[in-house]
């Protein structure tokens, strides 16, 4: 079937309003493994605005399931990649200005930089997803690269007025097809929920989403594993 990786960045948002031990991500990431989660993926920010150091590191020693490290293609991040060694990294763009990511990376103009950092994660066992926006040139460059796997940018298509939703899902099932036929696997990312998921479950060849505010935000209203298991199921029912 389609794989969940649960992003829980926002477990530890919660925590950090007040400096406080609660809720603990460790904690959230045993149940979300609990749900079925195929994966945990957290984004540790350069200004550590929500997940902490810390918390890479007791999720590094207690996951069950694999671990999804989002992170800047910076040295400091790249050198903590290297030494906690995750099942894969992401690599999104990153601004201390944005609220949250606001699009993919421009793989494309740093094609020569990112194979030298693919490549060095490769060495150390760890795959590589380009975090990119549903554009033929940066699935062309991400390929080009040596990545593993692109995770399309879903931003747009979920916030599409419905007379633009067909474009947008268009736009992904053409750069998803490209992915996979350049040797790729293909997931998708952001901004996807229970209202919006189907239609991108139902497209061809893709094989993991990731999904973090809609999950959390359900699960303080139905609770954090019925959060998890609802997602689940809409992905149950495009299994191939």
């Amino acid at each position: 079937m389609i794989e969940l990786g649960v992003n829980i960045d926002h477990v530890a948002t919660l925590r950090q309003a007040r400096r406080e031990g609660w809720p603990k991500v460790v904690e959230a990431a045993r149940v979300c493994e609990d749900a079925g989660a195929h994966q945990i993926t957290v984004h540790l920010r350069q200004d550590r605005r929500h997940i902490q150091d810390h918390d890479i590191e007791d999720l590094a020693q207690s996951l069950r399931v694999r671990m999804n490290f989002e992170m800047a293609a910076v040295p400091e991040m790249i050198a903590l990649a290297h030494r906690i060694r995750p099942h894969s990294v992401c690599l999104v763009p990153e601004s201390r200005e944005e609220i949250t990511t606001e699009g993919g990376l421009d793989v494309a103009a740093r094609v020569e930089e990112l194979t030298a950092l693919t490549a060095g994660m490769h060495e150390r066992g760890i795959l590589v997803s380009m975090f990119i926006d549903p554009d033929l040139a940066q699935v062309e460059a991400s390929a080009a690269t040596g990545a593993d796997m692109v995770e399309l940018h879903t931003g747009q298509y979920a916030n599409a007025a419905e007379a633009d939703t067909p474009a947008e899902l268009e736009r992904l099932r053409t750069c998803g097809d490209a992915a996979v036929r350049l040797g790729m696997l293909f997931n998708a990312g952001h901004g996807l929920s229970i209202r919006n998921l189907a239609p991108v479950a139902a497209l061809p060849g893709l094989h993991e989403v990731n999904i973090g505010h809609d999950i959390i935000s359900r699960a303080i209203f139905i609770g954090l594993d019925s959060a998890v298991k609802e997602i689940l199921a809409i992905l149950q029912q495009h299994a191939a």
